[in-house]
């Protein structure tokens, strides 16, 4: 028991009541095809027994706050330690988290800054201080004896007015001299000022020449000074220079002031520290000038602006009579006209403007007014507007953009003024992570500074450290966590872990490597054997060849998927399931099994997709050609700039020209190829449905056959029901004590909500009635229940029904239930339905597919199936696009596009495009060095 841990009867989804022994304190590998219930296994089982005793353990107090979980469904586990699952489910949607606040570095940051770090007036560049008398007294010390010099206290600052007053009271408090605008007067003569310009007066309180006696003196000059200058003083050392010194924390000139440095004021987060603009999130939601007019070739009159097409609309008649005011040419293209001419369309003029206009029913009217803008017009009417309808009109004209004030930084003026090294905490955190790391280690800190920050800069160098050795040292700290992917997530959080130092612990991982190029690999394997020498057990869900290669110990659940899996086909080293002929992933470990290479590289049909200059995030000016008719593969280590180059400006671009999507194009100069693409479609991983009622039958349509096909049964015409009977969704043929959900959720105080099956239909979804009516035996309830692959031998005869589903099992999902809820699909397995989907629609040569990591949660036995179907798509005509890291599907593309060399700041270039044997031959390419060996080792393997 010290050394394993022993799990017997294991039944939790589809796992067939296994015992298995997992030895402690090693870093151990569950693999297996999608879907073979190795999730079951690792998170489902051991995980959920581990957290579960641990929270058991504590108080009911405590319990109520972190909530219960419930007793996985397995006979005994012995030997387990406190759990961590660090999954890819964890990503923070919240715009206020970034990389820097879920690490915990800027919390370290905050307190350097709040600690060591020095304000500097933004407009005169000075370091400012708040001085005290004794230092004062101690810098006029430092000129030589004999020094002459006079102490004088600023009264008035460039104000208008003749300040008789001043020079009166002044006069009665004993003060014999005044500087006027930088002249000296004595206050017995006459004073006259201009009312109407600015004056600055300074009182000269004391003249003095330095001797070591004359410190008392001096003391109390400045203190006279101090009072009557408002905290400041001037000190004129004759024939030298002048000095300002303040006894605030506030610059001497102009007087912009920092309060007193604590960690609260570096907060985005707190309303010390956030830009009081934006509320410390760095963008506002206003009109878009490119969602207002999409088409800037287009002219006023042809309809350039949203909204404002239609002539007799009343807002167009106002625009029409401000063009002809200025002699703004209707019919010129919106982007020829003058940059004046634009301000005044889009926001206003305040010159009276004579209007005519004439109302729906004729009447004419006239009335001279100012125009306010077509901007500033949508912006007070969705200020003042109280129809829903009508906001979430001018909402398609809206989007983030950076905030004006603190131009997207964040945080106060206060806050960024305080610098370290000549960076303030916004500087530091747009750095990568690498670059962050050698900024802080190069520091040049005075020896009190060092002393002071000792102890923070080692625990941000410790996870700086921890973020650069899992791969990623491309990011930076001000990086939105909600654009993180999943497998950049997952790696934060491991480097968190890292940190912790933990012994003892299970750790247990879901694809660590997912989204992570070849050359990080190493690094990968060796943060998780480095967090396993510490004492700790990993079970990591993997299928990536070398992580499984470096494992203690590897085991294959399957043999199959769903009903055809949850087994332990092979367990023990690497070495020893290679030799299992039972085991699949044993076969392709030894080669025995493998996806061939293509005879061939298809040419396409001459046409291209052309993307020139683009420049969004860290691209620098590409021009991207992507060859059509043919399987394109997008790659480069991971930052490089692959999802802003496809998703962002190629995707949104095309997008938003075929259906006028509101997604904004990254930044770029031109698209060409339109005219070539009819149809654009995005097979990514977001949930098919954020509810139990969408599910693979719903989401493929295949369930709209289904219902017809049943009411269309004699049982169903004898009784009148309609297609609409059979939907679990209206009223009708559902159950209505659980509204055909099929369970009722049961709210429980200090223990976990707890879902039952509904007593009146048993977790069927549909009354009795309904139930009644069925097709070959089966009812509406019992086709939900069954798998894609049951389903399909059930359905062969129709060939509608049975053409989707049969799509749905060859990219690998025959294990799934057709009334799976969608809520329990992983990301790939949403992304293979949507994939399905798409299948058995008609696929042209205007066809563009684009898929973001499709391997991801697969087996090289999966990617094998789906590179089959990805084949026959292009067969058809399409143009596929896929952003991925798997050498496997690299190796099998028409054309690659290579991005780097590498990630963040130092990519965003393309380093080698071609078919795969011209990349591998590309010696800057990272990705053409693993090309090349795997392409090599694959040579050897057919030709044996």
């Amino acid at each position: 028991m010290n050394d394993k841990i022993i799990v017997k009867g294991a039944r939790e989804q589809n796992l067939k009541n296994i015992d298995v022994e997992i030895p402690r304190n090693q870093l151990v590998v569950l693999t297996g095809l999608s879907g073979s219930g190795k999730s079951s296994l690792a998170f489902e089982t051991i995980y959920a027994e581990g957290q579960r005793r641990y929270v058991e353990s504590l108080s009911a107090y405590a319990r109520q706050f972190l909530g219960n979980m419930e007793k996985p469904d397995v006979d005994s586990i012995e030997g387990l330690s406190p759990a961590i699952s660090i999954d890819q489910k964890t990503t923070n949607r919240n715009p206020r988290s970034t990389v820097g606040t879920v690490t915990e570095i800027y919390d370290y940051l905050r307190l350097l800054f709040a600690r060591i770090g020095k304000p500097v007036c933004p407009v005169h560049g000075i370091e400012i201080q708040a001085q005290s008398v004794e230092q004062m007294v101690d810098r006029l010390y430092q000129y030589p004896e004999r020094t002459r010099m006079q102490i004088l206290a600023p009264m008035i600052v460039g104000k208008k007015g003749t300040h008789a007053k001043v020079f009166e009271q002044l006069k009665k408090d004993g003060y014999v001299r005044v500087r006027v605008d930088g002249e000296m007067l004595d206050l017995d003569e006459e004073i006259n000022l201009n009312k109407n310009k600015k004056h600055t007066i300074e009182v000269i309180v004391d003249r003095i020449a330095l001797k070591p006696d004359a410190s008392a003196r001096i003391a109390d000059s400045l203190e006279t000074a101090l009072k009557l200058g408002s905290g400041k003083v001037l000190v004129d050392v004759i024939g030298e220079e002048e000095l300002i010194f303040s006894e605030h924390f506030s610059c001497p000139y102009c007087d912009f002031s920092v309060g007193e440095l604590e960690p609260r004021m570096f907060s985005f987060n707190s309303p010390f520290g956030a830009c009081s603009e934006c509320g410390g999130l760095g963008v506002q939601k206003k009109i878009d000038v490119d969602l207002l007019i999409p088409d800037p070739k287009l002219s006023i009159a042809q309809g350039a602006i949203r909204g404002w097409e239609k002539e007799e609309n009343y807002s167009r008649k106002l625009l029409d009579t401000v063009c002809r005011h200025y002699s703004i040419d209707l019919d010129k293209p919106f982007e020829q006209l003058t940059d004046k001419e634009k301000n005044i369309i889009l926001y206003g003029t305040n010159e009276p403007i004579h209007f005519q206009l004439q109302s729906e029913s004729g009447i004419k009217q006239e009335k001279v007014d100012t125009y306010e803008g077509v901007i500033n017009n949508l912006e007070r009417r969705y200020m003042e507007t109280s129809s829903s309808f009508m906001r979430e009109w001018i909402e398609g004209f809206m989007s983030d953009l950076t905030c004006n004030k603190c131009h997207g930084k964040r945080l106060s003026e206060q806050a960024l003024s305080v610098l370290i090294d000549g960076k303030n905490i916004n500087d530091f955190t747009d750095l990568s992570i690498q670059e962050a790391l050698e900024f802080i280690e190069n520091l040049n800190l005075s020896e009190k500074d060092k002393v002071i920050a000792n102890l923070i800069l080692k625990e941000i160098k410790e996870r700086l450290s921890f973020l650069v050795n899992v791969g990623l040292d491309y990011l930076t700290l001000n990086r939105s966590a909600g654009s993180l992917s999943g497998g950049e997530a997952q790696r934060i959080r491991l480097a968190t872990q890292i940190g912790s130092r933990l012994s003892g612990v299970l750790y247990v991982l879901d694809e660590p490597s997912i989204g992570l190029h070849q050359r990080d690999n190493d690094r990968l394997i060796e943060t998780l054997k480095s967090m396993r020498d510490l004492g700790n057990t990993l079970i990591v869900v993997e299928h990536d060849e070398d992580t499984m290669m470096a494992c203690d110990y590897l085991i294959d659940i399957g043999p199959g998927a769903g009903i055809h899996g949850g087994q332990i086909v092979a367990q023990g080293t690497p070495e020893e399931v290679m030799q299992n002929e039972n085991s699949i992933t044993g076969q392709y470990l030894s080669g025995k099994k493998q996806i061939y290479l293509p005879k061939e590289r298809r040419k396409g049909n001459g046409n291209f997709i052309e993307v020139k200059g683009a420049k969004e995030n860290n691209l620098k000016n590409v021009n991207l050609s992507i060859p059509m008719g043919v399987m394109n593969v997008v790659t480069g280590v991971s930052g490089s700039g692959k999802s802003t180059l496809i998703n962002d400006i190629l995707y949104r671009s095309i997008a938003s020209k075929l259906y006028r999507t509101k997604d904004k194009p990254g930044q770029h100069k031109e698209l060409k190829g339109m005219e070539y693409i009819e149809k654009i479609i995005d097979i990514d991983q977001s949930p098919i449905g954020r509810t139990p009622r969408s599910n693979p039958a719903t989401y493929t349509g295949v369930f709209d056959d289904i219902r017809d096909l049943f009411a269309s049964t004699n049982e169903a015409k004898v009784r009148g029901y309609q297609k609409g009977r059979f939907s679990f969704n209206v009223k009708g043929g559902r159950c209505e004590s659980c509204r055909g959900d099929g369970v009722l959720k049961i709210e429980m105080h200090f223990l976990p909500d707890v879902y039952v099956p509904c007593e009146v239909c048993h977790g069927k979804r549909y009354n009795r009635e309904t139930l009644m009516v069925t097709y070959r035996g089966k009812n509406i309830a019992d086709v939900l229940d069954m798998t894609v692959e049951d389903a399909y031998e059930f359905f062969e005869h129709h060939p509608k029904i049975a053409r989707k589903l049969k799509t749905l099992c060859d990219v690998g999902l025959g294990y799934l239930k057709l009334g799976q809820p969608a809520s329990t699909l992983s990301g790939g397995e949403a992304q293979r339905v949507k994939l399905a989907s798409e299948l058995h629609r008609r696929i042209t040569d205007k066809t563009v597919y684009i898929l973001d990591e499709p391997t991801t949660g697969l087996h090289i036995e999966d990617v094998k199936r789906l590179l089959k179907v990805l084949n026959r798509m292009v067969e058809e005509g399409a143009t596929i696009i896929i952003i991925e890291h798997n050498l496997d599907v690299i190796k099998m593309a028409d054309y690659i596009i290579d991005l780097g060399p590498e990630g963040g700041t130092r990519g965003g270039t393309i380093v080698a495009k071609g078919t795969p044997e011209e990349v591998a031959n590309v010696e800057g390419s990272y990705t053409g060095k693993y090309l090349n060996k795997i392409l090599t080792r694959d040579r050897k393997r057919q030709m044996n």
